[in-house]
């Protein structure tokens, strides 16, 4: 540390004298001294000043006093800030007693030149900050902070005016003020999804924050498409700050600021200004985001440093300035785009930092002598320091630099989608299509919950009026409202993402259009009402998803490494320091949504409910099309295509060599194996339709059994409406004419594979020769509605995701552009404890989307012509894995992993790296024999075991450690799946012991342990040993749950364990750990049947930069006249960069007011409105505001982001 000497600090490096409450050194060692000792010594000094040989000190010292409450003038910051401050030489530091501050009149209190003084709440009173003000106003020190501004910062209201004033960025906002005397400043108007407060509307997601500053909860307000409901927070007690809550109306009573909720991605910057010119910031986890705060072993929240930008820096200037607060600490939310001051704390230091440590002491004592050495005629001249120079450890041999992650994921386990269309002409059905604007459009789409329940009550009361009059002029027919209000009293509530009411305007009626309808079109307009439900994540989804979150962490720098428990240390790190760039993508559907919550709940490790991590981290609005299905933007090429399916599928014979060619061009191994089961698809679909009959029939027979009356199924599914989707597959698949309609295959097999998978426990007959059969069927008519040669798979894929495309290619393009703003600043190498690759920069972009963008995406891969199949062996060997698999079901991921060599040249190709790697998502509910293998997961590296595992990647490895995998091998004999292969060095592999009804990852590396930092609660932790032998031991011997350790389990805990394995690790967790059950054994319902998912297989990993966008400006290109329409809407979706594309919120800036001074005067004069030379430079590198034009601050992000 003696670089951070400089001139000025004591020559013999101990502190000159520090005035504390209690003395354990003595006074030659630079110890604590009270109040009369030192006037005591100062006294003797001056006796022996003519004495030639005493080496005294000046006979002026500079006092600084530290007037605060008790704790913070112990705490441990300002203890080691002050000791360091002494080693100045002409510096003392002189502690006000607590007792003194609160009881002695201020003419009592000591003497100082400089005072360090701030409000603050003690253990029980409060600090007088009146009595401080005058104590300055009496001896008119140089004042650290200013006193008189504090009382604006207890006041929000006022931290805001001030803020605004000073044209500094914060989130828009509102304040209701409930003053009796005042009503007209209280004006609010709630609605279901917002609120109005003094005409300004507030959509939710915004946040609710009480006027009094010292007051912390704060509630964010979140919408019903999102779930509802609030996340309250709170000031941290114990490892929580924030609870989430269903209640979703503002509170009635007190004065509240109400603003826009930013989306931050999950963290929160916190600054720390010592000065104009000197900021360090802290990243942490939100608080809003699951309430848990992270901590490290000395019981500390963790946080992390970041870089601020040359605009932050700007605006922590303008923050110190315009509070007249020297020492302040305040809060900034990144978020699209742009940095926003969301509170002020006022004087604040920086916990367990060495570094800050020296730099605040040093600008700190800088300061004091360059305001006062010159009145006490003390010699000093500002230290001039050699700016440190950063060293970046490089890396060695052949290892890369991960630099992008590119995801594409389709949503987890889903109900089966159902659709019911029902011709409406009564007037309430009108009235409500007028209400909500339908006739501007013609077509009105209802989702919210108000809405919904509007039409529940019409369907209620039309059929009330068919009970009681059964002539009545009602046209809608009996059956069709039934199954209307059925489904719409669901769950006993309503959500916007479970169901949705579609109403469209038919000037002319309906015509007849199905076997549904069985009487001619009626004259006159109606409106087309259909009702879509289902579709909705299982709680199986939930957990494939998170799963696979976990096993994302992985694939990052120090991804094997602990970390308060959770694997994936690297990139829970990297995340916190904004070295990782994560931004997480979704279509608009709830299925999606929820699948991208539940996997960044897994990947960043997370706690609680999903509604507060999928509305800080997903972005769904304005994707503009490029997650979401738009039917009528594609070509007739797939009308053209689902025509030719529907011949070949209608012909009454055995498939000849011919149909062959027709159907499977490609020579698609699945597609030739799906097509010898059907043999004749006619007879295959006659046994579907009989197979399905004798299911409807098996179900009626359940629901004329009393004691199925009251069956619940999966879900909360009815045998009921388990009969209506079965019903009216059997109506729809077969018209009156025998033939069938191929479109509806895979809604039959969608229902067959869902029922397997989890109402297996029906019994129901013949349910597994039907899955077989429709799956052969859906495997062809699947895969082929997205093209059946090569030249139409590539119409209708580029079709469907040439915006996807497009933001792939910017996003590996942006990867290798400046990213000063997001890098952890290089000086903290040395500061840093334990910081895993400190110089590692990552940027993240997943898009969740649904089946339809993953076939498309992968049909570019295969035939736009990235590769040669004959001269790449590598590539054709994929090629043959790709054709091989059947189905792309849920959890499917495209990955592309940009890596940097650094030892490259910077121009050269092979500076950056590609590789490209697939997983066909969950295994089916019925293991084959034939399943296709890969060749693992980054395969080359296979050769240097050490060097693949320090890179991140997936690797199956035997051993378990806390949150991962169980191996099962070691507890339960179960029987082995035939679908499991040998392990191999480097690949991403699923559990080997697994049953149909459900199997777990065996996703982490065992390379260390529990983690010393976890501090178990409940029970004392067990051997883990014993706990194999214990678990071992459950499934055979149920008197095992007498044990101490499994006395809270019961039998059906136990037999649902046994199916289990993602329950049965997390109980293996629990008592390796000593963590409390309850917290642990969470989502008991269907997790049972929670499908293993195959792991990451790599399908080329030898790519360069060049190849692959030299590939996608090719395939954009083509596209251009094949598609002029979406290349029409692609140019104004790109050329408009500052519409702010693929935010979650789109949020106007404020508008930048003029600087302007706060017409408050301090009593005395405050040291940060020094016109003085800066002391020194920010931690995270020079301040440089004169470089950013304040004219113009705001950052325009373009497509690529």
């Amino acid at each position: 540390m003696s670089e951070t000497g400089g001139e000025g600090w004591g020559q013999s490096g101990n502190p000159t004298s520090v005035f504390a409450y209690e003395s354990h050194q003595g006074p030659e060692e630079g110890g604590m001294k009270n109040e009369g000792e030192v006037r005591k010594g100062e006294e003797e000094g001056q006796g022996k000043e003519d004495d030639e040989d005493y080496d005294s000190p000046p006979e002026r010292q500079i006092v600084v006093g530290i007037c605060s409450m008790m704790k913070k003038s112990k705490s441990k910051p300002m203890t080691q800030i002050m000791e360091r401050l002494c080693k100045f030489e002409y510096i003392t530091v002189v502690i006000f007693p607590e007792e003194v501050i609160l009881n002695e009149p201020v003419d009592k209190w000591p003497l100082c030149d400089c005072l360090v003084s701030f409000h603050s709440k003690g253990t029980n009173e409060r600090f007088p900050l009146d009595k401080a003000v005058e104590y300055a106003n009496l001896r008119n020190p140089l004042l650290i902070n200013d006193l008189n501004m504090q009382y604006y910062i207890q006041d929000r209201r006022e931290v805001y005016r001030i803020l605004q004033e000073e044209g500094i960025d914060l989130p828009r906002y509102a304040v209701l003020t409930r003053d009796p005397d005042r009503p007209e400043e209280c004006n609010l108007v709630e609605g279901e999804d917002h609120v109005e407060v003094n005409g300004e509307v507030f959509p939710k997601p915004f946040v609710e924050k009480p006027v009094c500053a010292e007051d912390h909860n704060v509630y964010i307000y979140y919408p019903t498409s999102a779930g509802g409901g609030s996340q309250r927070l709170f000031r941290k007690i114990g490892s929580r700050s924030s609870v989430y809550s269903p209640e979703s109306c503002v509170r009635k009573t007190g004065s509240y600021i109400y603003e826009e909720f930013m989306p931050t991605d999950g963290t929160d910057v916190k600054v720390y200004t010592v000065g104009p010119d000197y900021a360090h910031a802290e990243a942490r986890k939100s608080p809003a985001l699951d309430g848990k705060v992270e901590r490290d072993s000395e019981g500390k929240e963790i946080r992390y440093p970041v870089m601020l930008t040359a605009m932050e820096k700007l605006v922590a200037r303008k923050v110190c300035l315009a509070f007249k607060q020297t020492v302040c600490g305040f809060d900034l939310l990144r978020a699209n785009g742009h940095s926003f001051v969301c509170d002020v704390n006022g004087f604040s230091f920086v916990k367990n930092s060495m570094k800050y440590y020296d730099d605040c002491a040093k600008v700190l004592g800088n300061m004091v002598m360059r305001e006062l050495a010159p009145q006490f005629h003390i010699p000093w001249s500002i230290p001039m320091e050699a700016e440190d120079i950063p060293i970046v450890p490089t890396t060695s041999g052949t290892m890369m630099e991960l630099r992008c992650v590119i995801a594409i994921i389709r949503h987890g386990d889903r109900t089966p989608k159902q659709k019911m269309k029902m011709e409406v002409r009564h007037p309430l059905f009108f009235e409500l299509f007028e209400k909500y604007g339908g006739y501007k459009s013609g077509k009105l789409k209802l989702k919210k919950p108000k809405q919904l329940q509007e039409v529940l009550d019409i369907a209620r009361l039309l059929l009330a009026e068919l009970g009681q009059h059964t002539d009545c002029e009602i046209e809608e027919k009996k059956g069709k409202l039934e199954q209307l209000k059925t489904v719409l009293e669901m769950y006993g509530h309503f959500s916007g993402i479970n169901r949705k009411v579609q109403l469209t305007y038919l000037p002319n009626g309906q015509p007849k259009a199905s076997s549904e309808e069985e009487e001619g079109p009626k004259e006159g307009p109606s409106l087309l009402l259909v009702l879509k439900w289902g579709g909705e994540l299982t709680p199986a989804g939930r957990v494939q998803a998170e799963e696979l979150g976990r096993a994302f962490r992985c694939m990052y720098p120090g991804g094997q490494g602990d970390y308060a428990g959770f694997p994936g240390c690297g990139l829970l790190r990297l995340h916190s320091t904004y070295r990782h760039d994560l931004k997480i993508y979704a279509s608009d559907e709830g299925r999606v949504q929820m699948t991208a919550a539940a996997f960044a709940k897994g990947l960043l490790a997370l706690e609680g409910e999903l509604t507060p991590i999928l509305v800080q981290m997903v972005k769904s609005a304005n994707m503009n099309g490029m997650l979401d299905s738009d039917s009528e933007s594609l070509t007739d090429c797939q009308q053209r295509v689902k025509a030719r399916l529907h011949e070949i599928m209608q012909k009454d014979q055995d498939f000849t060599e011919a149909d062959y060619q027709k159907l499977a061009p490609t020579g698609s191994p699945s597609l030739v194996n799906s097509m010898k089961i059907i043999g004749n698809p006619v007879r295959t679909c006659d046994q579907v339709y009989a197979l399905i009959q004798r299911l409807t029939s098996q179900i009626r027979k359940r629901l004329e059994d009393p004691k199925s009356a009251d069956l619940q199924l999966y879900h909360s599914e009815t045998l009921e409406l388990m009969l209506q989707r079965w019903s009216k597959l059997e109506r729809d698949f077969r018209n009156k004419s025998g033939r069938y309609d191929i479109s509806k295959i895979p809604d039959i097999y969608d229902c067959v594979k869902y029922d397997t998978q989890h109402n297996a426990t029906l019994g129901l007959e013949d349910t597994l020769e039907l899955f077989r059969l429709s799956r052969a069927l859906a495997d062809i008519v699947i895969p082929q509605e997205y093209g059946i040669n090569k030249p139409e798979k590539m119409d209708i894929a580029q079709a469907y995701c040439l915006p996807l495309m497009k933001k792939i290619q910017l996003d590996l393009q942006r990867t290798h552009e400046d990213e000063a703003v997001n890098k952890l600043h290089p000086l903290w190498f040395r500061y840093s404890r334990g910081v895993m690759s400190p110089g590692r920069h990552v940027r993240t972009r997943l898009y969740f989307t649904s089946e339809s963008h993953v076939h498309s995406l992968l049909s570019i891969f295969r035939y736009g012509g990235l590769l040669d199949e004959v001269k790449d062996q590598q590539w054709k060997q994929a090629m043959d894995y790709l054709s091989a698999v059947s189905e792309l079901n849920y959890m499917t991921q495209i990955v592309i992993m940009l890596y940097e060599d650094n030892n490259k040249d910077p121009g050269s190709e092979e500076r950056f790296h590609v590789e490209l790697h697939f997983s066909p998502g969950v295994k089916s509910c019925e293991d084959e024999e034939n399943v296709p293998l890969g060749f693992g997961f980054r395969p080359a590296s296979a050769e240097n075991q050490e060097k693949q595992t320090n890179q991140g990647s997936l690797e199956d490895l035997s051993q378990d450690e806390p949150d991962r995998a169980l191996p099962l091998s070691e507890l339960i004999s179960i029987r082995r799946s035939p679908m499991i292969r040998n392990r191999k060095t480097g690949s991403m592999e699923v559990l080997s012991e697994t049953s149909s009804k459900g199997a777990s990852y065996r996703l982490f590396p065992s390379c260390s342990r529990q983690s010393p930092e976890i501090k178990p609660t409940g029970l004392e932790p067990l051997d883990e040993h014993l706990v194999a032998q214990l678990l071992k031991g459950l499934v055979t011997d149920p008197a095992l749950l007498c044990c101490p350790p499994l006395a809270s389990l019961d039998r059906a805990m136990a037999h649902h364990l046994h199916q289990c394995p993602y329950h049965l690790r997390l109980l293996r967790n629990w008592l390796v750990s000593g963590q409390d059950l309850p917290e642990y054994l969470y989502g008991f319902e269907g997790c049972s049947m929670v499908p293993s998912i195959y792991p990451l297989e790599t399908l080329h990993n030898s790519l360069s930069l060049k190849q692959v966008d030299e590939f996608l400006n090719a395939v954009c290109e083509d596209s251009s006249d094949a598609h002029a329409k979406t290349m029409k809407a692609l140019s104004v979706l790109f050329d408009t960069s500052s519409q702010g594309y693929g935010q979650a919120h789109t949020y106007p800036p404020p508008k930048a007011l003029s600087s302007s001074e706060t017409p408050v005067r301090p009593p005395t004069h405050p040291l940060c409105l020094s016109s003085g030379p800066p002391s020194t430079v920010s931690s995270a590198g020079p301040s440089s505001p004169t470089s950013v034009n304040p004219s113009n601050p705001a950052i325009h992000f373009s497509f690529s982001e």
